[in-house]
C-alpha cells in the first residue's frame, strides 16, 4: 500500500514539471528576445505649444494696388484671398474690387484694387516684420493684420528679389517677436511647423519634417525642403523648429498643378537675416561680384585634368574689364578657393562673393594646367536690381477684330513652334492687354481653346470669339510653358 502511494505522488510530481516545462517552453516562443533589442517608440510630437507661442508673431499681408477707376470692369467675384493664388501661378492679379464711381468734370479717379494675400512675422517688438519680396511686389499699399484683429498700414522698407526676402513696418510697439533659431542646428528628418494665410485662410497650422538641407534652387539661396503643407498664401510665414525659433521663410513649392505636392522650399533664416540687416540699414541689398561665367566640375573633367575629385567651379568665360579680368582669371581656369573657404560645388561661389562687400580684396585660388595658382581680387559690385513693375498707364498694345472685347493680340503657330510645344494646334499671344492681362494672360502663352471650343488657328479663335456672349465671363485654356491652366476672362463693355 505505501508503495503504490509513493507510486502515486512521483507520477504527480513528474506530470506537473512536464506541463510547467511546456508552459514556460510556450511562454519562450512568443516572448520577445531581449538580445535582439526592440525598436525604440517615440510618440508623435504635440505642437499646441508651439502655437500658442509663436502664432502671436505671424500676420496676415494683403496688398493693394492703384488703378484708374474706369479702366477695367468690375470685380469677377472671386474672393481676395484667391488673388495671391492667381498672381502667383498665373503671374497677374485678377480684379477683385468694385470700381469707384465716377464724377462728372472731374478729374479721373483712382480706384484700390486687392493685388495678393501673404502672410509674415515681426522681427522687432517695434513694428519691423519679414516676408517674401514677390508679397509686397509692386503693391502700393500694404496691409498687416495681427492675430488679435489689429489692421495697420506698412511701409516697405525693401525687398530683395534675388532672395525674395523683404521687411515692412508697421507704426505699433510692444509686439511679440519672433526667437531666430540657427539653421546650422536643423537637422534633416527634424520636425518643423509653419503657420500662415494658404488662400487667406488666416493662421493655418500645417507641420511636417526636413526633407532636405541645402537644396540647390538659386543662385544666392541653400533652400530648406521640408514636406510641410505649403499653399498660396503662406508665402513669406515662418518655418518654425520644435523649441519654438523661427528657421526659415516659407517662399516656393515644387508643384504641377498650383498646389502643394509634398515638395516646398523655405528659406533659411541666417541667409534672410543677412539680407534684411541691410534692408533695414540702407533699403537695398549690395552683392559683390567677380564677372565669371561658371559650370560644375565634373568627375570626368577632375580626373583627367589632375585635380582628383569633382570639385570648385569651372570658369566658362570671364567678362572683360572685370574683376576677375584685372585679377589674371582665365577661362578654364577651376576656382577652388575663396577667402580661404573651400568651392566644394560652383553655386558655393556666387554665394561666397556675393556675401563680400564690394571693393574689398579678396583671395582666390585656381587650379590651371594641374597646379594651384593664388591670386588677388577686388571684388566689384553686382548691378543694382531695376524695378520691374509696368504702370497701366504706359502704352500698350491693342487687339484687333473681335479679340478687341478681351484685350489679346494672337497669331499662328509655326510648325517648328508646334513641335517644339508638342500641340497640334493652338494661337500665340503676341500682346495681352485691358481684360486679358487682368485674368493672367501675357505675351508668349499660347491659347488652346476659349469657351470650350479647340482652337486651331487664328481664323477659328475669330470664329470663336465672334460667337460670344459679351456680357459674360469667358473661359481660356492655355498652355505657359509646360503647363496648361485656365484663365477667366470678363470682355470689356
Amino acid at each position: 500500500m505505501m508503495s503504490q502511494i509513493d507510486f502515486r505522488k512521483i507520477r504527480a510530481v513528474a506530470l506537473t514539471a512536464l506541463l510547467a516545462t511546456g508552459v514556460t517552453a510556450a511562454l519562450l516562443q512568443h516572448a520577445p528576445s531581449s538580445a535582439q533589442g526592440s525598436p525604440v517608440v517615440r510618440g508623435l510630437p504635440d505642437f499646441t505649444e508651439l502655437v500658442e507661442q509663436v502664432g502671436p508673431s505671424v500676420v496676415n499681408i494683403r496688398t493693394v494696388e492703384r488703378v484708374r477707376a474706369g479702366a477695367g470692369p468690375t470685380g469677377n467675384g472671386l474672393d481676395e484671398e484667391m488673388q495671391e493664388f492667381f498672381r502667383r501661378f498665373f503671374g497677374q492679379p485678377l480684379p477683385g474690387a468694385p470700381r469707384q464711381p465716377q464724377r462728372p468734370n472731374r478729374p479721373q479717379q483712382e480706384e484700390e484694387r486687392p493685388r495678393g494675400v501673404g502672410s509674415g512675422f515681426i522681427l522687432t517688438a517695434d513694428g519691423f516684420i519679414m516676408t517674401n519680396a514677390h508679397v509686397v511686389d509692386g503693391a502700393d499699399e500694404v496691409l498687416v493684420t495681427l492675430t488679435d484683429k489689429r489692421e495697420f498700414k506698412a511701409r516697405i522698407i525693401g525687398a530683395d528679389k534675388r532672395t525674395d526676402v523683404a521687411v515692412v513696418k508697421i507704426e505699433a510697439s510692444g509686439l511679440p517677436a519672433v526667437k531666430v533659431g540657427d539653421v546650422n542646428r536643423l537637422k534633416v528628418g527634424e520636425w518643423v511647423m509653419a503657420i500662415g494665410s494658404p488662400f487667406g485662410l488666416e493662421n493655418t497650422v500645417t507641420a511636417g519634417i526636413v526633407s532636405a538641407k541645402q537644396r540647390d534652387t538659386g543662385d544666392y539661396l541653400p533652400f530648406i525642403q521640408t514636406d510641410v503643407a505649403i499653399n498660396p498664401g503662406n508665402s513669406g510665414g515662418p518655418l518654425i523648429n520644435m523649441r519654438g525659433e523661427v528657421v526659415g521663410i516659407n517662399s516656393q513649392i515644387y508643384s504641377r498643378s498650383g498646389g502643394f505636392m509634398g515638395i516646398s522650399f523655405s528659406i533659411p533664416m541666417d541667409e534672410a537675416s543677412r539680407v534684411a540687416d541691410q534692408l533695414r540699414a540702407s533699403g537695398r541689398v549690395t552683392r559683390g561680384r567677380i564677372g565669371v561665367q561658371i559650370d560644375q566640375v565634373t568627375k570626368d573633367v577632375a580626373e583627367s585634368i589632375g585635380l582628383g575629385k569633382p570639385q570648385g567651379a569651372l570658369v566658362r568665360g570671364v567678362e572683360a574689364g572685370s574683376p576677375a579680368d584685372k585679377a589674371g582669371v582665365e577661362a578654364g581656369d577651376i576656382i577652388t578657393r575663396f577667402d580661404g573657404k573651400l568651392i566644394d560645388k560652383s553655386t558655393d561661389l556666387p554665394r561666397l562673393v556675393g556675401n563680400t562687400k564690394p571693393g574689398n580684396k579678396s583671395a582666390i585660388t585656381v587650379f590651371r594646367r594641374g597646379s594651384s595658382k593664388d591670386l588677388s581680387i577686388v571684388i566689384g559690385e553686382f548691378e543694382p536690381e531695376k524695378p520691374t513693375r509696368v504702370s497701366e498707364r504706359d502704352e500698350k498694345p491693342k487687339a484687333v477684330a473681335a479679340a478687341q472685347s478681351l484685350g489679346l493680340t494672337v497669331s499662328d503657330l509655326t510648325e517648328a513652334q508646334k513641335k517644339e510645344l508638342k500641340v497640334r494646334a493652338g494661337v500665340r499671344v503676341d500682346a495681352a492687354s485691358e481684360a486679358a492681362a487682368r485674368a493672367g494672360i501675357r505675351e508668349g502663352d499660347v491659347i488652346l481653346a476659349i469657351a470650350n471650343t479647340e482652337v486651331g488657328g487664328v481664323k477659328e479663335f475669330e470664329a470663336a470669339v465672334a460667337k460670344l456672349d459679351k456680357s459674360k465671363p469667358v473661359n481660356v485654356l492655355f498652355r505657359r510653358g509646360d503647363w496648361a491652366q485656365y484663365a477667366l476672362i470678363r470682355p470689356l463693355r
